[in-house]
């Protein structure tokens, strides 16, 4: 029993440690918006436990892919910008098309199979007018 919770308690930590995506200021993204790529932002709090869960995600998505446009936005440094977003809950993930359109929207955690299949669709092929078909 002892052993196990060691395990359990080693793989949490290891966890704990992994790097997140880091926080863009809005208005830097903003600038990236609309430009001829989609872009996933992720709004959320870097002490939310289910934000930095969706940051870890995102993160290595960044590091394999590092031509997606993806961003954090912490609303706890910019809370103008939750305002601004219609943020009602964090995480929030909203996916924007190659024109800056919102065309969808999540509130929560996603699944990595869910994630992929986004990039997938929008990112990969740049698709700006289908919608994502929620599975979530």
């Amino acid at each position: 029993m002892k052993k196990q919770l060691l395990i359990l308690l080693l793989t949490v930590n290891l966890f704990a440690n992994e790097p997140m995506l880091k926080a863009t200021p809005y208005e830097e993204v903003a600038k990236a918006i609309g430009k001829g790529k989609a872009t996933l932002l992720e709004v959320g709090s870097d002490s939310c436990h289910s934000c930095q869960i969706m940051g870890k995600l995102l993160y290595k998505e960044k590091e394999e892919h590092p031509n997606y446009n993806i961003y954090f936005i912490n609303v706890k440094e910019e809370r103008d910008v939750a305002f601004k977003l219609k943020i009602q809950m964090i995480p929030t993930q909203i996916l924007l098309d190659a024109n800056g359109s919102e065309i969808d929207r999540h509130v929560g955690l996603l699944e990595k199979e869910d994630l992929d299949a986004i990039f997938e669709e929008y990112f990969d092929g740049n698709v700006s007018v289908k919608r994502v078909q929620k599975k979530y």
